[in-house]
């Protein structure tokens, strides 16, 4: 099946799309187009693409295509034996944004969803699993709770989504994300042969209606060991699509860095809000207690801030995005809960007031703008404390091409190695004692 390059008239022929195509994804994006073609083959796939890049419909649409040729489930009887399709991520922010689209496409097609995640009551959630769904989208932690106690079953679940599966390993998920996957009926697993990788054997069997394997798709942004690992585990001989460069900066966000003191960040804060910068804008924080003092303080000066993090109930946190969404703030001041999955439209700055611990989270951070072919700032405060990041900093701003790295860091002695590498004196440098 040769890659996807535009929605009609080809794919009206593969599925009754909802007129909610007829909107925003006029034109496929370059995952889309690639990820599509092969999902529609029932084989497994590891999708490597930065975020932004339209990756929910990229795992949604084969997805909603396998579930139309199923029978569906009627009675509550029937609904014993648990959904058709689990999709996993990282956060519940992620899921809810996940569970928007399910509903947009697959609410035409008859296909029920139900969210299991934190916040909402384990037995709200367990009525509504008992009454029956097609598909159950869901954080790892909150789909173990309710397998162990016995609200849902996976007796009959034949597609697995696992969206952000690099987030989901930083964020000590990767026992949970292995316990999920062995609750897994063994008796659909695709041969771990040649015929896995066959697309025609594959859609051979996708199309006969008995026995389907089981289809597994991983998208991630980055690809360290420990996900290479569970890929290796889990999927059969997956089909390997690659969207612009895996764990790269965004080529359209131009990356600035300030090195300053901690007593300096406030008043730069403020020198960049003066010029002007659209909203909405996001202001990242390593610390919820500072989140809430930066987001008054901004009150106090006359800007619209919300906030974003881990302390927050599931109704503040909602009520934060839609304001920001609607446009009745201009600044959400965030912890990296909000650092992935977040979709919030025409961002146009981001500004990590504390940098990351990391440059992956710095990364996901800065990918929160430049989405949708749009360009991006990106500007970050750099202090002494940060010293163990400069080196990756300084290759992510010199590998961007519309970003140049000052001096300040370009020569600072951190950056020149990375953290841990062992220098070698040159003999002539050594002090040899007599």
């Amino acid at each position: 099946m040769y890659p996807l390059r535009q929605w009609w008239p080809r794919w009206s022929i593969i599925l009754p799309l909802p007129i909610a195509l007829s909107g925003p994804l006029q034109e496929p994006t370059p995952i889309q187009r690639q990820a599509i073609p092969i999902g529609l083959q029932n084989r497994d796939i590891i999708g490597v693409a930065e975020t932004g890049s339209g990756k929910t419909a990229a795992f949604l649409i084969p997805l909603l295509v396998w579930i139309t040729t199923l029978p569906k489930i009627d009675r509550i009887e029937e609904s014993d034996q648990g959904p058709y399709a689990i999709i996993l991520a990282p956060t519940r922010e992620l899921a809810q944004q996940i569970e928007e689209e399910t509903i947009k496409f697959g609410k035409p097609l008859g296909i029920r969803t139900v969210a299991v995640i934190g916040g909402i009551s384990r037995e709200d959630q367990g009525f509504r699993l008992r009454m029956g769904c097609e598909i159950v989208i869901a954080t790892p932690g909150r789909l173990i709770d309710v397998l162990e106690n016995r609200y849902l079953v996976l007796s009959r679940c034949t597609y697995v989504v696992l969206d952000e599966a690099d987030r989901m390993i930083d964020m000590g998920f990767e026992p949970d994300v292995q316990k999920i996957l062995e609750h897994m009926p063994v008796s659909n697993q695709k041969p771990d042969t040649d015929e896995a990788e066959d697309p025609e054997k594959m859609l051979a069997n996708f199309e006969s209606g008995k026995h389907k394997y089981r289809q597994t798709v991983m998208f991630t942004a980055t690809m360290p060991p420990a996900v290479e690992r569970l890929a290796r585990s889990y999927l059969r001989r997956p089909a390997v699509v690659y969207i612009g460069s895996a764990g790269k900066p965004h080529e359209r966000v131009e990356q600035k860095v300030f090195l300053m003191s901690e007593s300096e960040k406030r008043k730069k804060l403020l020198a960049i809000l003066e010029q002007g910068f659209d909203p909405p804008i996001i202001i990242f924080v390593n610390q919820k207690k500072g989140c809430d003092v930066l987001a008054k303080s901004l009150e106090k000066m006359g800007y619209n801030a919300c906030t974003l993090h881990g302390g927050k109930g599931q109704e503040q946190r909602e009520f934060a995005l839609s304001n920001l969404k609607a446009g009745a703030k201009d600044i959400l001041v965030a912890t990296d809960v909000a650092g992935r999955g977040i979709d919030i439209q025409d961002v146009s700055m981001v500004v990590n007031y504390d940098m990351a611990k990391n440059i992956e989270d710095y990364i996901h951070r800065i990918g929160r703008t430049g989405r949708a072919g749009k360009s991006g700032v990106a500007i970050t405060f750099l202090t002494k404390e940060d010293s163990a990041v400069f080196y990756e900093l300084k290759q992510a701003i010199l590998e961007s091409p519309v970003s140049s790295c000052p001096p300040e860091l370009a020569n600072h002695p951190d950056a020149q190695h990375k953290p841990g590498t062992i220098l070698t004196k040159k003999r002539r440098e050594e002090t040899i004692f007599a």
